[in-house]
């Protein structure tokens, strides 16, 4: 899901939505080949075939990403899943917790990997892929790894980063309490493709980012390549904060306590989002 070679399928890409996304993936370089739509008057769309089920495509993808309804998700992740798709980026929100708690269980069968969901997706500026809904103006290639739970923030973070040293590849690991893809495993993704800096944006609530810190170290990241922003500094006790996952209970879900710890490691925690611009400069 990172490379010119991948070949991507959507899943909903004749909706209104879908067919926004699909049409800018295409033109900033990613190699669509189909569509899954339930929509039945609809055969082609930007060139592209459409299917009911991936069963029908004579080409078969090894990516695909989601934009369906989230009662509907679970029923096309066993569609791709069962065809051999092995990427899966689910863009939708409000996926119930239990289907994704299944589509974890089928993946872990498959051999497969979920990013998302309610995850804004993954881009590779130096190859022009993208298998999301970042805006890819604000993506500058560059030599920094962006692994985030905040879609957002991860935009404006890759703005202030593209005026200094570039994006080189970028995760957006979704908001929910239950995401495919772990900021540890998000860290041994970075590590395969090849980059050493990261940018690691988390939120409150839960201890994920620290754990994917120490375990980014344990697999041989330097903590002075690592730098981290968290959004919700000031967010009160007990109150959700935009996303499912984002809620203070209890003290290692706190801003303080995660940058308290990550600092203990050695990484470097910015307060505001224009500082990541010069965070690796001595």
């Amino acid at each position: 899901m990172f490379y010119k070679t991948n070949k991507v399928c959507v899943y909903g890409g004749t909706g209104r939505y879908g067919s926004y996304h699909l049409k800018r993936m295409i033109e900033y370089g990613t190699n669509v080949i189909c569509v899954v739509s339930k929509n039945k008057h609809i055969h082609r769309i930007e060139g592209v075939p459409v299917y009911q089920s991936l069963s029908e495509s004579f080409e078969k993808p090894d990516t695909a990403i989601f934009f369906v309804p989230p009662q509907n998700v679970l029923e096309a992740f066993k569609d791709a899943v069962d065809n051999g798709v092995v990427n899966h980026v689910i863009i939708t929100e409000h996926v119930p917790v239990h289907d994704t708690i299944k589509m974890l269980k089928l993946a872990k069968e498959k051999g497969a990997r979920i990013v998302g969901p309610n995850c804004p997706g993954v881009i590779n500026p130096h190859e022009r892929v993208k298998v999301g809904i970042m805006p890819e103006k604000y993506f500058k290639a560059g030599d920094v790894a962006i692994i985030s739970r905040s879609g957002t923030l991860m935009y404006e973070t890759a703005k202030h980063l593209s005026e200094g040293p570039g994006v080189g590849a970028a995760l957006g690991l979704g908001g929910d309490p239950i995401v495919g893809t772990t900021v540890s495993e998000a860290f041994e993704i970075v590590k395969n493709i090849g980059y050493e800096k990261v940018l690691l944006i988390g939120e409150i609530g839960g201890e994920d980012e620290v754990r994917g810190v120490e375990h980014a170290i344990k697999i041989g990241f330097s903590p002075e390549n690592i730098v981290a922003f968290f959004a919700g500094r000031h967010a009160p006790e007990g109150k959700r904060m935009g996303h499912a996952g984002a809620i203070i209970e209890g003290e290692r879900g706190k801003v303080s306590f995660k940058e308290r710890r990550l600092k203990e490691l050695g990484v470097k925690v910015v307060k505001f989002p224009w500082e990541v611009r010069d965070a690796w400069r001595n």
